[in-house]
């Protein structure tokens, strides 16, 4: 595996295999990577001749300065997992390389970018929406693979490939879950062992409230959840969200739509880290 650190070197390596006609899979990812990040390199090293993985923090979507420089930053043990997974290409650019002149582009896909992690993070997913078409068009690969973790954020990514006619497929991959259930999460990290265990407690009441739905209405359904977590010593719940999960617009009923998706972000611990996770609902 070649770890790389600029655009020119990345395109040179890149067009040797397009001359040899080869297909590329692009994992865009911020490090601190595992398994979930293992899983997503993994399918693209089965269904790609090149992987290319990114590994860079990108600062245009940080809108809290303290959250960007906390964010864990582990290139060295980044690079082994990705040798280990088979990826071809490991691109680390610096932010000077990325943004050598600010990036003023304005990104703008409503309702999908206003809702939950829009509202609560304003500029966030402009910010996205800078970085993985920087990606797309420094890498040009046939498929880019994403987490379903960041569910609004693959539906927001899959406007903005269209919307700029990038000519790839966007590949969605399941959340993977520690053995507790917890969502893997870079963030994760950031937790002690004891708030581990209380963070835990935000997929065992999504999953439970699967049961829970059967028998009560989708409103009271999204209201006991977010009263059994706040319930919980060590947790905040700032929103939980039932919605459609392609236009990701609020449903009030159950037959509202036939694709529904809970979004959720908890704030864990003394010093809040803040976690997202989502379940399906049908």
């Amino acid at each position: 595996m070649k770890v790389l650190h600029t655009i020119q070197d990345l395109k040179a390596e890149l067009k040797a295999y397009r001359n040899e006609g080869k297909s590329v899979g692009l994992v865009p990812t911020m490090g601190a990577l595992h398994a979930g990040h293992a899983s997503l390199v993994e399918r693209s090293v089965r269904e790609n001749d090149v992987t290319v993985v990114s590994v860079f923090v990108n600062p245009t979507q940080f809108n809290d300065k303290n959250d960007l420089a906390k964010y864990p930053r582990t290139l060295e043990k980044d690079c082994e997992l990705l040798e280990e997974k088979g990826a071809t290409i490991a691109f680390a650019p610096s932010v000077e390389e990325v943004y050598p002149e600010p990036d003023t582009r304005v990104f703008s896909y409503p309702p999908t970018d206003e809702v939950m992690e829009g509202g609560f993070r304003p500029g966030h997913f402009n910010g996205v929406c800078q970085v993985v078409s920087k990606l797309f068009m420094m890498v040009e690969p046939d498929r880019a693979y994403f987490g379903e973790k960041d569910f609004q954020q693959i539906a927001v990514i899959k406007r903005m490939a269209e919307d700029q006619k990038f000519k790839l497929e966007i590949c969605p991959c399941p959340i993977v879950r520690e053995e507790s259930g917890l969502a893997l999460s870079s963030r994760n990290t950031l937790l002690t062992a004891e708030e581990k265990d209380i963070a835990v407690n935000i997929s065992k009441t999504l999953f439970a409230s699967l049961d829970y739905a059967k028998s009560h209405s989708l409103e009271e359904t999204k209201q006991w959840v977010i009263d059994t977590l706040n319930g919980i010593d060590g947790l905040e719940v700032q929103y939980y969200e039932i919605v459609d999960g392609t236009s990701l617009a609020s449903l009030k009923e159950w037959e509202d739509s036939e694709d529904i998706v809970g979004c959720i972000t908890v704030f864990c611990g003394q010093i809040p880290v803040r976690l997202i996770d989502n379940i399906r609902y049908k």
